[in-house]
């Protein structure tokens, strides 16, 4: 999933706990330098010894490789805006030490790093999209299920469908300072896939992004992710749904639209709609 989406889970579970640790796995080192440099001053002077960011694949995850923080501009970052004294500064300096590696050799998660197993396992914004195929979806969640702890770890992710999902759409979501495009491309039904591309209309720059984010997507269904979630070994799997609202009706609206106090409800059963979204927790044992 981007970076900028579990960067922003991974810094609020640090931030509400100082006994938590989060670890993230990203394709994309332009992304992981991104979350460094924009979420982790967020989290205070500990957070940097408190999180590992691999760049690697999901599906070759000991291969992945420890991204190293730049110590002296963390500390001057940090320094900047929170620190007030001598006394932080040496606790600043002491974080960073331990949160960055020692030495300039590489640092595989396979040979170099000890991670304790995960309480929570998250793939949000539809990520699981980006694996066209079956086996390597359960791949997948063999690595999950492999780092998660036995004592109630669970792995979340989510989901969207609907009749509009298998046809060609375009959203349009206007915010105060720029407009947000969603447009999806013909669907094909014997691949299910379909292309997804993000465009951003900047009001004050007055600029365009036209497909700042694209993506080749296979459009999974919930049985066929709950099937490949229990072959991988998970013990059961939990649906929370909500209906979101009419694309038809919705086209163009303003901030996040309508329906958003709408709540989501665990079902074992949902009557098909225009457009729904899926949140799907998986528990290991």
């Amino acid at each position: 999933m981007p970076s900028q989406l579990y960067s922003f889970d991974s810094t609020e579970w640090l931030r509400n706990d100082s006994r938590r640790t989060a670890v993230g796995v990203d394709l994309d080192l332009e992304a992981l330098d991104w979350c460094i440099e924009n979420n982790m001053d967020k989290v205070g002077a500990d957070g940097y010894s408190r999180i590992s960011l691999f760049h690697g694949n999901v599906l070759q995850p000991l291969e992945a490789k420890l991204v190293n923080f730049e110590s002296q501009e963390i500390i001057n970052n940090i320094r900047s805006k929170d620190c007030k004294d001598d006394s932080e500064s040496n606790e600043l300096q002491s974080a960073v030490q331990v949160g960055s590696s020692t030495s300039t050799d590489d640092m595989y998660m396979k040979r170099n790093v000890q991670l304790v197993p995960r309480d929570i396992v998250c793939a949000f914004n539809y990520s699981c999209c980006c694996l066209h195929k079956r086996a390597e979806l359960v791949l997948y969640f063999k690595h999950v299920l492999g780092v998660l702890s036995k004592k109630g770890g669970i792995f979340v992710m989510d989901l969207y469908g609907g009749t509009s999902s298998e046809s060609k759409l375009r959203l349009q979501r206007r915010f105060p300072n720029f407009t947000y495009i969603w447009e999806q491309a013909e669907f094909d039904i014997i691949g299910r896939k379909t292309r997804i591309s993000l465009h951003f209309h900047l009001q004050k720059q007055q600029r365009k992004l036209r497909h700042a984010f694209s993506y080749s997507w296979r459009l999974w269904s919930l049985p066929e992710i709950k099937d490949c979630l229990e072959e991988a070994g998970f013990q059961s799997v939990h649906f929370w749904i909500r209906q979101m609202p009419d694309t038809e009706a919705n086209r163009r609206t303003e901030g996040f639209g309508a329906g958003r106090d709408i709540k989501y409800e665990e079902v074992k059963t949902f009557e098909q709609a225009d457009a729904w979204n899926a949140y799907i927790v998986a528990v290991a044992n």
